[in-house]
Protein backbone atom coordinates (compact mmCIF):
# COMPACT_ATOMS: atom_id res chain seq x y z
CA UNK A 1 0.00 0.00 0.00
CA UNK A 2 1.43 3.37 -1.00
CA UNK A 3 2.18 6.24 1.35
CA UNK A 4 -0.50 8.42 -0.24
CA UNK A 5 -3.13 5.73 0.34
CA UNK A 6 -2.18 5.36 4.00
CA UNK A 7 -2.15 9.11 4.61
CA UNK A 8 -5.65 9.38 3.14
CA UNK A 9 -7.02 6.85 5.65
CA UNK A 10 -8.30 7.85 9.07
CA UNK A 11 -6.30 7.14 12.20
CA UNK A 12 -7.96 5.28 15.06
CA UNK A 13 -7.07 5.88 18.69
CA UNK A 14 -8.29 3.13 21.03
CA UNK A 15 -8.55 4.40 24.60
CA UNK A 16 -8.43 1.70 27.28
CA UNK A 17 -9.03 2.33 30.95
CA UNK A 18 -6.90 0.16 33.24
CA UNK A 19 -8.42 -2.88 34.91
CA UNK A 20 -9.72 -2.99 38.46
CA UNK A 21 -7.44 -2.66 41.47
CA UNK A 22 -8.11 -3.54 45.12
CA UNK A 23 -9.37 0.03 45.73
CA UNK A 24 -11.36 0.74 42.54
CA UNK A 25 -14.55 2.61 43.42
CA UNK A 26 -13.47 3.18 47.01
CA UNK A 27 -10.42 5.46 46.98
CA UNK A 28 -9.12 8.30 44.79
CA UNK A 29 -5.62 6.89 44.14
CA UNK A 30 -4.41 9.56 41.75
CA UNK A 31 -0.70 9.44 41.02
CA UNK A 32 0.38 7.74 44.26
CA UNK A 33 2.75 4.90 43.35
CA UNK A 34 2.38 1.25 44.26
CA UNK A 35 -1.19 0.49 43.19
CA UNK A 36 -1.38 -2.69 41.11
CA UNK A 37 -4.13 -4.60 39.33
CA UNK A 38 -6.10 -7.09 41.36
CA UNK A 39 -6.43 -10.65 40.12
CA UNK A 40 -9.70 -9.65 38.46
CA UNK A 41 -7.97 -6.69 36.85
CA UNK A 42 -5.27 -8.95 35.46
CA UNK A 43 -8.00 -11.06 33.88
CA UNK A 44 -9.54 -7.93 32.38
CA UNK A 45 -6.18 -6.97 30.90
CA UNK A 46 -5.95 -10.33 29.16
CA UNK A 47 -9.48 -9.89 27.83
CA UNK A 48 -8.56 -6.50 26.36
CA UNK A 49 -5.68 -8.12 24.46
CA UNK A 50 -8.02 -10.78 23.06
CA UNK A 51 -10.53 -8.14 21.97
CA UNK A 52 -7.80 -6.38 20.01
CA UNK A 53 -6.48 -9.55 18.39
CA UNK A 54 -6.35 -9.36 14.61
CA UNK A 55 -6.04 -5.59 14.39
CA UNK A 56 -2.90 -4.14 12.76
CA UNK A 57 -1.76 -2.09 15.72
CA UNK A 58 0.82 0.57 14.93
CA UNK A 59 1.81 1.41 18.51
CA UNK A 60 0.94 1.16 22.19
CA UNK A 61 1.09 4.10 24.59
CA UNK A 62 0.54 3.91 28.33
CA UNK A 63 0.35 6.14 31.35
CA UNK A 64 3.37 5.66 33.65
CA UNK A 65 1.26 4.30 36.53
CA UNK A 66 1.70 0.63 37.43
CA UNK A 67 -1.96 -0.23 36.90
CA UNK A 68 -1.99 1.05 33.33
CA UNK A 69 1.33 -0.55 32.40
CA UNK A 70 0.08 -3.87 33.80
CA UNK A 71 -3.12 -3.53 31.74
CA UNK A 72 -1.05 -2.90 28.62
CA UNK A 73 1.28 -5.87 29.21
CA UNK A 74 -0.85 -8.70 27.73
CA UNK A 75 -1.54 -6.64 24.59
CA UNK A 76 2.15 -5.83 24.24
CA UNK A 77 3.05 -9.50 24.54
CA UNK A 78 0.37 -10.63 22.09
CA UNK A 79 1.37 -8.12 19.43
CA UNK A 80 5.11 -8.02 20.08
CA UNK A 81 5.04 -4.27 20.67
CA UNK A 82 6.92 -2.24 23.27
CA UNK A 83 4.55 0.09 25.13
CA UNK A 84 5.67 3.71 25.04
CA UNK A 85 5.29 5.35 28.45
CA UNK A 86 3.59 8.68 27.78
CA UNK A 87 3.40 11.03 30.74
CA UNK A 88 0.46 13.03 29.39
CA UNK A 89 -1.78 9.95 29.67
CA UNK A 90 -1.33 9.89 33.44
CA UNK A 91 -4.14 10.08 35.98
CA UNK A 92 -5.42 13.47 37.10
CA UNK A 93 -3.34 15.14 39.80
CA UNK A 94 -5.83 15.11 42.66
CA UNK A 95 -3.48 17.06 44.92
CA UNK A 96 -4.60 17.02 48.55
CA UNK A 97 -7.45 14.66 47.67
CA UNK A 98 -5.05 11.90 46.62
CA UNK A 99 -5.72 8.74 48.59
CA UNK A 100 -9.01 10.04 49.97
CA UNK A 101 -11.96 7.72 50.42
CA UNK A 102 -14.69 8.55 47.95
CA UNK A 103 -17.40 8.20 50.57
CA UNK A 104 -15.71 10.89 52.67
CA UNK A 105 -14.87 13.19 49.74
CA UNK A 106 -18.52 13.07 48.66
CA UNK A 107 -19.45 14.83 51.91
CA UNK A 108 -17.37 17.91 51.07
CA UNK A 109 -19.19 20.98 49.71
CA UNK A 110 -16.75 21.08 46.78
CA UNK A 111 -18.02 17.67 45.65
CA UNK A 112 -21.11 19.32 44.15
CA UNK A 113 -18.88 21.45 41.93
CA UNK A 114 -16.98 18.36 40.82
CA UNK A 115 -20.25 16.70 39.88
CA UNK A 116 -22.14 19.62 38.33
CA UNK A 117 -19.63 22.18 37.03
CA UNK A 118 -16.23 20.47 36.82
CA UNK A 119 -15.01 23.17 34.44
CA UNK A 120 -14.85 25.48 37.48
CA UNK A 121 -12.94 23.12 39.77
CA UNK A 122 -9.27 22.64 40.59
CA UNK A 123 -8.23 19.91 43.02
CA UNK A 124 -6.55 21.57 46.03
CA UNK A 125 -2.82 21.53 45.32
CA UNK A 126 -3.45 19.63 42.07
CA UNK A 127 -4.81 19.85 38.57
CA UNK A 128 -7.98 21.41 37.18
CA UNK A 129 -10.37 19.50 34.94
CA UNK A 130 -9.62 22.02 32.18
CA UNK A 131 -5.88 21.33 32.42
CA UNK A 132 -6.45 17.57 32.44
CA UNK A 133 -8.66 17.78 29.36
CA UNK A 134 -6.24 20.07 27.52
CA UNK A 135 -3.25 17.76 28.02
CA UNK A 136 -5.23 14.67 27.02
CA UNK A 137 -6.63 16.23 23.85
CA UNK A 138 -3.19 17.57 22.92
CA UNK A 139 -1.36 14.27 23.39
CA UNK A 140 -3.99 12.31 21.47
CA UNK A 141 -3.76 14.79 18.60
CA UNK A 142 0.02 14.35 18.65
CA UNK A 143 -0.16 10.54 18.74
CA UNK A 144 -2.68 10.49 15.87
CA UNK A 145 -0.42 12.74 13.79
CA UNK A 146 2.53 10.38 14.38
CA UNK A 147 0.63 7.33 13.11
CA UNK A 148 -1.45 8.44 10.10
CA UNK A 149 -3.74 5.71 8.80
CA UNK A 150 -2.96 3.39 11.72
CA UNK A 151 -4.54 2.04 14.89
CA UNK A 152 -2.95 3.08 18.17
CA UNK A 153 -3.95 1.88 21.64
CA UNK A 154 -3.58 4.24 24.61
CA UNK A 155 -3.92 2.90 28.16
CA UNK A 156 -5.03 5.57 30.61
CA UNK A 157 -7.42 6.31 33.47
CA UNK A 158 -11.13 7.01 33.92
CA UNK A 159 -11.09 10.79 34.37
CA UNK A 160 -8.57 11.60 31.61
CA UNK A 161 -10.44 9.35 29.18
CA UNK A 162 -13.80 10.86 30.18
CA UNK A 163 -12.41 14.34 29.63
CA UNK A 164 -11.06 13.41 26.20
CA UNK A 165 -14.27 11.67 25.16
CA UNK A 166 -16.35 14.66 26.28
CA UNK A 167 -14.30 16.98 24.07
CA UNK A 168 -14.03 14.64 21.09
CA UNK A 169 -17.78 14.07 21.14
CA UNK A 170 -18.29 17.83 20.85
CA UNK A 171 -19.75 18.20 24.33
CA UNK A 172 -19.03 20.79 27.01
CA UNK A 173 -16.68 19.84 29.84
CA UNK A 174 -19.55 20.20 32.31
CA UNK A 175 -21.05 17.07 30.67
CA UNK A 176 -18.01 15.19 31.98
CA UNK A 177 -19.85 13.26 34.69
CA UNK A 178 -22.43 12.00 32.19
CA UNK A 179 -19.74 9.96 30.41
CA UNK A 180 -19.17 6.40 31.64
CA UNK A 181 -15.74 4.79 31.32
CA UNK A 182 -15.66 1.47 33.18
CA UNK A 183 -12.54 -0.50 34.13
CA UNK A 184 -10.94 -2.18 31.08
CA UNK A 185 -13.48 -0.54 28.77
CA UNK A 186 -12.63 0.59 25.26
CA UNK A 187 -13.48 3.92 23.64
CA UNK A 188 -12.49 4.62 20.04
CA UNK A 189 -12.01 7.94 18.25
CA UNK A 190 -11.46 8.35 14.53
CA UNK A 191 -9.17 11.11 13.31
CA UNK A 192 -9.99 11.88 9.71
CA UNK A 193 -7.34 12.85 7.19
CA UNK A 194 -8.99 16.29 7.22
CA UNK A 195 -8.46 16.61 10.99
CA UNK A 196 -12.09 15.99 11.95
CA UNK A 197 -12.71 13.66 14.90
CA UNK A 198 -15.57 11.22 15.45
CA UNK A 199 -16.28 9.08 18.48
CA UNK A 200 -16.93 5.56 17.18
CA UNK A 201 -17.40 3.80 20.52
CA UNK A 202 -17.55 4.79 24.16
CA UNK A 203 -17.28 2.45 27.14
CA UNK A 204 -17.34 -0.73 25.04
CA UNK A 205 -16.88 -3.63 27.44
CA UNK A 206 -17.03 -6.86 25.48
CA UNK A 207 -16.66 -8.45 22.08
CA UNK A 208 -13.94 -8.46 19.41
CA UNK A 209 -12.97 -5.18 17.78
CA UNK A 210 -12.24 -6.43 14.27
CA UNK A 211 -15.09 -4.29 12.91
CA UNK A 212 -12.74 -1.32 13.32
CA UNK A 213 -10.95 -2.51 10.19
CA UNK A 214 -13.93 -1.24 8.19
CA UNK A 215 -13.01 2.29 9.26
CA UNK A 216 -9.65 1.87 7.49
CA UNK A 217 -11.22 0.41 4.38
CA UNK A 218 -10.01 -3.08 5.19
CA UNK A 219 -12.11 -6.20 5.42
CA UNK A 220 -12.03 -8.40 8.46
CA UNK A 221 -11.66 -12.19 8.33
CA UNK A 222 -14.44 -14.03 6.53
Amino acid sequence: MGTDTISARPTLIVLVRHGVTPTTGQVLPGRAPGLHLSEAGQGQAREVAQRLQGLPLAALHTSPMERTRETAAPTAELFGLEPQVTDELVECDFGEWTGGKLAELAKLPEWQTVQKTPSEFRFPGGESFVEMQDRMVAVLDEIAARHPGGIVVCFSHADPIKAAVTHLAGRALDDFQRVAVDPASVSVVKYGADGATTMLETNSRSGPLLHLLEQLGEAGPQ
